[in-house]
């Protein structure tokens, strides 16, 4: 679509919405976390991991969370750092305070993709938010013999602190205590995807959430979502948007910023850097 009005008219109609609407419903996606600077490639992948890079010539974290690991061992050498260094080891992203800054006197509520806990970290109420597609921080049974997460933050700070030649020590394989096979990261990657009592209990609060304000003023707010999965927050916020029309859509995405025909005159669309926008709309 083409748009006619310039950045500055933009912003202030978001600031409008903002300011006006009942409600924000933010859909998060993993642009965000790389516009906070939680990049998966470039000097950040090679600060961690460059000895894989040159055994294996993984250039990023997203593909070598594939790689075809021959060993267990070397299999969670690998995802522990990567859990380690986007889950525990890292510090709230300057943008996501800014986020929060901007709806926290809001009714809102947060729908994101991301998995690094991200929004928790920098004070978002955890009763409003639903990470659909899983938790750094949570292992799962690879067969999903049982709908059950745990908690991983001891065992894998063990993990990172004594691996050696990119291999863990046998003994801290996680196994399934009920049918013993290894563990694996509670991702949505396939079909053995555990959606424990929390999922469930975040997603019934924020079907409700939707239900109880279906004909307010709502702002529904997406930052960095691409196109990778549109099903699980761009498509419904375009449909929701279409189905009340007291409601706006607004999609800030360097690269994707887009939205539906339908609802062309209650749309916002911003092709920037969302750290540059969300700083503008602070102003």
């Amino acid at each position: 679509m083409k748009y006619t009005e310039n950045y500055s008219q933009k912003i202030e109609r978001l600031k409008i919405e903002l300011e006006s609407c009942d409600t924000v419903i933010i859909g998060a996606g993993a642009g965000l976390s790389a516009a906070a600077g939680f990049t998966y490639s470039g000097e950040r992948f090679d600060r961690y991991f460059s000895d894989f890079k040159e055994k294996y010539g993984i250039t990023d974290m997203y593909s070598g969370g594939f790689y075809p690991y021959e060993t267990l061992e070397e299999y969670w050498a690998w995802w522990s750092r990567q859990i380690y260094y986007n889950r525990y080891e890292t510090e709230p992203g300057r943008l996501y305070s800014d986020v929060l800054s901007i709806v926290k006197d809001k009714d809102y509520f947060v729908l994101t993709t991301n998995v690094d806990h991200q929004f928790q970290l920098t004070g978002f109420d955890k009763k409003r938010l639903f990470y659909t597609q899983g938790d750094y921080g949570l292992f799962q049974c690879t067969d999903g013999c049982q709908s059950r997460t745990y908690d991983n933050a001891g065992l894998i700070k063990q993990m990172v602190l004594r691996q050696t030649n990119m291999k863990i020590p046998t003994e801290l394989i996680p196994r399934c205590p009920i049918c013993n096979k290894p563990m694996t990261m509670n991702l949505r990657c396939d079909d053995k995807f555990v959606q424990d009592a929390g999922w469930y209990e975040a997603s019934s609060r924020y079907e409700n959430f939707l239900r109880s304000r279906e004909n307010q003023h709502i702002l529904f707010f997406e930052l960095g979502v691409g196109s990778n999965t549109p099903v699980i927050i761009k498509i419904p916020f375009l449909q929701m948007t279409a189905d009340n029309p007291h409601a706006a859509y607004a999609c800030i995405n360097k690269g994707e910023a887009y939205t539906a025909m339908q609802i062309e005159n209650r749309s916002i669309c911003i092709d920037e850097d969302i750290a540059k926008v969300v700083a503008d709309i602070k102003k």
